[in-house]
């Protein structure tokens, strides 16, 4: 984003929501920076200095603000292909699921050069990779500190630093405070949270939000065992592999009923992998969306349903089996085929939920499998070949599946596999990629909608929606549901 100082300005004055996560403003008086939302009296515009991250507001010498804690802040969705690379590389980083997530095996997963992808990063975020990283390991500590009662030692390790000396240091050089005494001052928050067995967490998002919408589209392709939607909450397994070693739990999202953000309960098994579970929350319930930018493409279509997210993926390969077992199928038949494929594959795990049972497999588990044994769960051989080329494919790293990837590689490489198809392509980039554009326009549902049975003519009606194709594919959906 260009920063326009006075723009920027008005919106912090107006306190505009719009512009949360987009920009941070540094008070030179006081050397501490806040988000736009921040509910203190605004500083005088002289003492005022604008940074697009976070990470850009620390690295010239400013601490975050206690009150709006610049930690909660939503991300940001880009169709630009330099923003998209460096918000890949940031998502590997704060992934942790690499086997090592060291500057160039970011760059070797991106299929770019370290030095292309410094350049990316300090255009988008105006700091290294490295200062990056450090403020995001900083920022979830404080997160940590405050919202949970988990030891300083958790903390820290929890937050990626490899010794307690090490994050003591940083912490009290950066913030001007030890550990445990922004605990103490922030103690208050932190009693909210004190079973040992539950951590919480908020997750803001720029309003409106369609809850309703979003978690009944997720209710309706729940996989039995793996996920399940009771009343407001959305609930599902998890294994998210840090470090070489598998962290298993679940997690639980309900809406929060004063504030735009998303109430999220993680089991206390995945301490340990709090960066990756809390990237993929936000992937999972696109909170990077600026639905503004989205009405104002999309129009009258928007109108019905204001804040309707694209829900993205916990965990890509996963989505991408769905959409595998859904092709050509009622979604209600796919959801059935995923219950047993998860069932006959997936691992078995203790929840405090009836509904939860069952841990998905992972990409390397099915790729090992005879693709007999995969059709025998009940689906035509052919499919179950699709399903063991994509497992193998990401299992040795030929296809990320992951938001921002690039997206054109990862494209090409899914038609590539037997059995993909443009559909089926198209709507895994639209989940598991978080590609705004993508757009199934085969799809009969789209078809259906638009009244339209020629797809050509489809994707020529598509070309009003860009580059936000995806929420419209949404809103068409949506239009189904209020008809039937």
């Amino acid at each position: 984003m260009m920063l326009d100082s006075h723009t920027c300005y008005r919106a912090l004055k107006a306190r505009d929501a719009r512009f949360d996560g987009r920009f941070f403003v540094a008070v030179s008086s006081t050397r501490i920076y806040c988000r736009p939302v921040c509910t203190v009296k605004p500083p005088r515009r002289e003492n005022c200095r604008f940074y697009t991250s976070a990470a850009a507001a620390e690295a010239a010498g400013y601490r975050p603000c206690l009150r709006c804690r610049p930690e909660l802040a939503p991300g940001n969705a880009s169709v630009d292909a330099t923003s998209r690379l460096a918000q890949a590389a940031a998502s590997m980083m704060e992934d942790r699921t690499l086997d090592g997530n060291g500057l160039e095996t970011v760059a070797a997963r991106l299929g770019i050069t370290d030095r292309h992808l410094r350049r990316a990063f300090g255009a988008e975020f105006g700091v290294s990779p490295v200062e990056f990283a450090q403020t995001q390991r900083l920022l979830l500590a404080k997160r940590l500190l405050t919202d949970t009662v988990l030891p300083v030692t958790e903390v820290a390790f929890a937050s990626g630093f490899g010794s307690l000396r090490r994050f003591n240091a940083l912490f009290k050089q950066r913030y001007r405070l030890q550990p445990s005494q922004l605990r103490r001052h922030m103690h208050g928050a932190a009693a909210a949270s004190a079973a040992v067995d539950v951590l919480k967490f908020e997750l803001s998002f720029r309003p409106p939000y369609d809850w309703p919408a979003v978690s009944a589209f997720l209710g309706a392709r729940a996989i039995a065992g793996v996920e399940a939607v009771e009343g407001a909450c959305y609930r599902r397994t998890v294994c998210v592999p840090v470090d070489g070693k598998a962290h298993r739990g679940w997690i639980e999202v309900a809406m929060s009923p004063k504030k735009p953000a998303l109430h999220v309960a993680v089991s206390a098994s995945l301490a340990k992998a709090l960066p990756p579970v809390l990237s993929r929350v936000k992937s999972l319930m696109d909170l990077a969306c600026h639905p503004a930018e989205v009405a104002r493409a999309l129009g009258a279509l928007a109108r019905r349903h204001p804040g309707l997210r694209v829900p993205g993926a916990f965990d890509g390969f996963e989505v991408a089996v769905r959409a595998i077992l859904g092709q050509q199928v009622t979604v209600a038949a796919a959801r059935t085929i995923a219950g047993r494929f998860a069932a006959a594959f997936g691992e078995p795990i203790a929840s405090p939920f009836a509904a939860l049972t069952t841990v998905f497999p992972a990409a390397a588990r099915i790729a090992e499998l005879p693709y007999g044994r995969i059709a025998r769960i009940g689906m035509p051989g052919a499919r179950a070949r699709t399903v063991l080329a994509l497992a193998r494919a990401v299992a040795n790293g030929d296809l990320v599946l992951m938001p921002n990837a690039d997206i054109e590689t990862a494209l090409d490489r899914l038609r590539a596999l037997p059995g993909v198809g443009e559909w089926t392509a198209q709507y895994i980039a639209m989940r598991a990629l978080a590609w705004p554009d993508a757009f199934p326009h085969t799809d009969l549902g789209v078809m259906k909608a638009l009244g339209e049975t020629n797809a050509r003519r489809v994707l020529a009606a598509g070309e009003a929606w860009r580059p936000w194709r995806a929420y419209a594919v949404m809103h068409l959906w949506q239009s189904l549901q209020k008809k039937e």
